[in-house]
């Protein structure tokens, strides 16, 4: 009788913390399906009509879908994201964690050195640009009276074709602050005695590095490079905020389009020239070219990133 009334009671208590899952969860679930599921069906339907947000939808088949393959609006922002994904990333990575590897070691006032270089990260993205806008600028900016002092050539930067893109990733370079942080987090969980086994072995800074740091930090590096690379695929603010600071606010692409991203392009379509199911098609081709990506790059990680345990 005793071990039924606890079998009763058990489950009773069971069926109370799933109800209070329930609860709990309840918000997300009703969120995620709000601003994510729906819109992502809804633009999916879109994407295969004529759609100006004025009239109902036209039903137009794959047309987006072949008139954007056939754009060269199209290949020019894959190519302007393709150019901030590898060299912009690729060079936020490498600063961050050589800045991290500074910052790890033992020097009087680290703690200090660790904020300066993290505060940065803290400023808004629009407040950022516009204060970029005003470093860049080519006649007034602090950028280019440092390079006139040291008697180098002066870049026109922003409103030159050839310079708006390496600027938009020395503006990006300046918000590595919260990916250094990640990097410091895992200096730090690294064994001491691993190191002090390479000297043993008379190893130097860089057999250190090669055979100890970069293993350890891989995953941590691995999962940088994702998130990264779809944040690169996803380059908006910058780029908005450029063009309206700008004399010429005819395209959100900037000089020559030259800052025409991916998501600039979505955006132009659909809010500028109200072409929503073409942007909508925009959309899902951007999801499938990050989805590709991050295929490739899951796929090499088995002979580049290392877990403990292994």
């Amino acid at each position: 009788m005793k071990r039924n009334y606890e079998k009763v009671k058990a489950y009773s208590a069971s069926r109370n913390q799933k109800k209070l899952a329930i609860v709990f969860l309840t918000p997300w679930i009703i969120g995620f399906i709000a601003f994510n599921l729906y819109p992502i069906v809804t633009t999916f339907c879109y994407s295969f009509t004529k759609y100006n947000l004025f009239q109902a939808p036209q039903w137009v088949g794959l047309k987006n879908y072949f008139t954007l393959f056939t754009s060269h609006e199209f290949y020019l922002s894959l190519f302007n994201t393709l150019y901030y994904v590898i060299f912009g990333v690729g060079l936020q990575l490498i600063l961050a964690l050589a800045t991290a590897i500074l910052l790890n070691l033992n020097v009087k006032g680290k703690s200090i050195f660790r904020s300066i270089y993290f505060i940065p990260s803290l400023m808004p993205p629009v407040a950022a640009s516009l204060l970029w806008v005003w470093l860049l600028n080519p006649k007034y900016g602090l950028i280019n009276t440092f390079l006139r002092f040291l008697h180098l050539n002066e870049p026109l930067w922003l409103i030159s074709a050839e310079w708006t893109k390496p600027a938009i990733i020395l503006m990006s370079l300046w918000g590595i602050g919260s990916t250094m942080v990640i990097f410091l987090a895992g200096l730090g969980d690294i064994p001491h005695v691993y190191y002090e086994a390479v000297e043993i072995d008379g190893g130097g800074a860089w057999s250190k590095f090669k055979n100890v740091t970069w293993p350890m930090l891989s995953s941590i590096t691995f999962f940088q490079l994702i998130s990264g690379m779809i944040a690169g695929f996803n380059i908006f603010t910058q780029t908005y905020i450029i063009s309206q600071a700008a004399a010429d606010k005819s395209s959100l692409g900037g000089i020559k389009n030259s800052l025409l991203f991916f998501a600039v392009n979505i955006y132009q379509e659909g809010f500028s020239y109200l072409k929503f199911g073409y942007a909508s098609a925009l959309a899902w081709i951007m999801l499938l070219i990050i989805l590709i990506f991050t295929l490739i790059i899951f796929k090499t990680s088995k002979k580049w990133v290392y877990y403990r345990g292994e």
